[in-house]
């Protein structure tokens, strides 16, 4: 039955993105943390770093050469995650500014709640169902806390290591590495990376590299 479903799954994903294969080489769902610690001032940094990043020249040009699908989420407790940009396959230039320039926009989807990062993780690996057929599925996971409620995150990271996803990390540091500890111990995947942000107003310059690196890996 299981392997049934899956046929059925692949079939549905194929009628949605014109039966392409392989139509890019990276899956990457970009998420937001907007838990109770993020002020909107951290909440604006974040959504125009990625922005910026997402238009850079050098990712950009990574972009095109190798074609990626883009999902962002946003998350926060238990039950607190959203979609906000649903999948775009981006394969110029003009796609990727147009991208770019929605994910500017989006709005806040929650304020005042916990933080479950397990269930961001497991609420992501969901989306991949509706992804276009890329070759590669990637989570990021952004926050500058560790769990204050939710499921217990090594499972769900293990559940995705079962699944062939990688969850890479952004650690938003206050003071130390407690964030990036936890992270590097308990989020990213055996085949993933974290990468520390000193303070909200790092976030812009740490989540360039991370998408760079992310899609370099691939073309390089």
């Amino acid at each position: 039955m299981k392997a049934c479903s899956t046929v059925v799954a692949g079939a549905v994903v194929a009628a949605l993105w014109g039966g392409l294969v392989h139509a890019c080489e990276t899956a990457l769902i970009l998420s937001i943390d907007v838990s109770n610690s993020i002020d909107p001032a951290e909440y604006r940094v974040q959504v125009d770093g990625m922005a910026d990043a997402l238009s850079d020249p050098e990712i950009v040009d990574a972009i095109v050469d190798g074609g990626a699908a883009f999902l962002v989420m946003q998350w926060s407790g238990v039950d607190k995650q959203a979609v906000v940009l649903p999948w775009t396959l981006v394969s110029t230039r003009v796609e990727a500014q147009a991208f770019a320039a929605r994910a500017r926009s989006i709005d806040r989807a929650f304020v005042l709640s916990d933080t479950a990062p397990a269930e961001a993780i497991y609420f992501a690996m969901d989306q991949f169902v509706s992804a276009p057929p890329c070759k590669r599925q990637v989570i990021d996971i952004s926050g500058d806390g560790t769990p204050n409620s939710g499921s217990d995150t090594r499972g769900a990271r293990n559940a995705a290591e079962t699944a062939g996803v990688t969850i890479n990390g952004v650690a938003i540091e206050s003071m130390g590495l407690a964030i990036s500890t936890f992270y590097q111990r308990a989020i990213i995947t055996r085949n993933g990376f974290v990468m520390t942000a000193r303070t909200h107003r790092d976030y812009p310059r740490t989540i360039r590299a991370k998408i760079l690196r992310e899609l370099a890996r691939v073309i390089g």
